[in-house]
């Protein structure tokens, strides 16, 4: 049984979020003397015109779609996990892969800074931490389930804790799970439960014979084994997965791609790949709070976390019910195709609109050259 009031605080991490501000964007002067030709000016005009619209495509500028962060927490080099807060709106939460204690970290996504750091007490040492998610019982649950040794443990451990009320520092009691795989041992690095059924899924990566989906039991038990059986196979060196809000989608992503499911009878439904920004080394990924946008996150320090636009069948049952959403699309939406969906889309646009603006230029110089 968990303690009835298992937090004990330590101090105040709250920091205000900075102030942000955005440089003024400027028009191209498209009037200079000496300048006798119209074709010249209206070529010019076009190539500062693509200028900026390149410019802009490299940066998502949907209303609805949130922000991006760096996470500044000099203590988190390994982020290898993440969930967003049920109880705290813009907080997300991440721990540091192997070699840190038993800690997680609230981070804020209006500055990036950690506005608490949770110390794990009654769980000895954490082995190899890789995920986090946030069950509809209001706990977080930490997946200590990754495997350096290729999968020769032969168990692994998930711990249990109530997501605090108050952020700052403590350290919280929790429950300790053992946990077995029925074909034998894996490596793992993909945690996630159903936010409905609250049931524990694991993501083993893909290795001897292919990667697998896995269900624990209805309900984990302390003190004893809990036996995760194979659901489906996932074609996918999984570093990392999470359910829509509303169970409805299922995201699993690798270090350059990512694949969305829809959630169907307790089974995924392969809906195609998804976009997936470029990162230093693509360890994490969860939904946004209004199931709309991916949150994908790196490893290393001062780390990007990079938003995602959902569109189409890959949004949430919940978002394409809503009629606010209009016709599906986020701004920067991750529609793939048949490939690893391993490509930005806003990085693609940029490419094209620089390839225009670069020909505009050349015609510019070949023409003012002839004069």
């Amino acid at each position: 049984m968990m303690a009835e009031n298992p937090y004990s605080p330590v101090r105040d991490a709250g920091h205000a979020p900075p102030v942000r501000s955005r440089d003024d964007r400027r028009r191209p002067a498209c009037r200079r003397p000496g300048w006798q030709s119209v074709p010249m000016r209206s070529l010019l005009c076009a190539a500062g015109a693509a200028g900026i619209l390149w410019s802009a495509s490299m940066v998502p500028a949907a209303a609805d779609e949130p922000d991006g962060f760096t996470i500044s927490d000099h203590r988190i080099t390994e982020s290898s996990g993440l969930a967003a807060s049920r109880a705290h709106p813009g907080i997300y939460w991440t721990h540091n892969d192997s070699n840190d204690g038993p800690y997680l970290y609230a981070v804020d996504a209006r500055s990036g800074r950690t506005v608490a750091r949770i110390t794990l007490r009654g769980i000895g040492s954490p082995r190899d931490v890789e995920a986090i998610s946030v069950g509809p019982d209001g706990n977080l649950y930490v997946g200590d389930i990754g495997d350096n040794l290729g999968g020769s443990w032969d168990h692994v451990w998930i711990y249990r804790l109530p997501e605090p009320k108050t952020l700052r520092d403590a350290t919280v009691t929790a429950t300790q799970f053992t946990v077995k795989y029925a074909d034998g041992p894996r490596d793992a690095e993909a945690l996630m439960v159903h936010p409905k059924t609250g049931r524990v899924y694991i993501a083993s990566k893909k290795q001897d014979g292919g990667g697998a989906l896995y269900a624990g039991p209805q309900h984990l038990t302390a003190g004893a084994t809990n036996t995760f059986r194979k659901v489906a196979p996932i074609d996918l060196w999984v570093t990392d997965g999470a359910f829509s809000p509303d169970g409805t989608r299922l995201v699993l992503r690798s270090y350059f791609g990512a694949r969305i499911y829809r959630w169907q009878n307790d089974r995924p439904k392969d809906l195609g790949s998804v976009g997936v920004p470029v990162q230093q080394q693509g360890e994490s990924v969860t939904f946004t709070p209004d199931g709309r946008t991916l949150m994908y996150g790196s490893e290393g320090e001062s780390s990007e976390v990079k938003p995602v636009g959902l569109s189409d069948g890959q949004l949430p049952d919940s978002v394409k019910d809503d009629p606010a959403n209009g016709d599906g699309a986020n701004g920067r939406d991750g529609k793939g195709g048949s490939g690893t969906g391993d490509m930005d889309p806003s990085f693609v646009k940029g490419a094209m609109v620089l390839a225009v603006a670069t020909a505009l230029v050349v015609g510019v110089r070949r023409l003012l050259r002839r004069r």
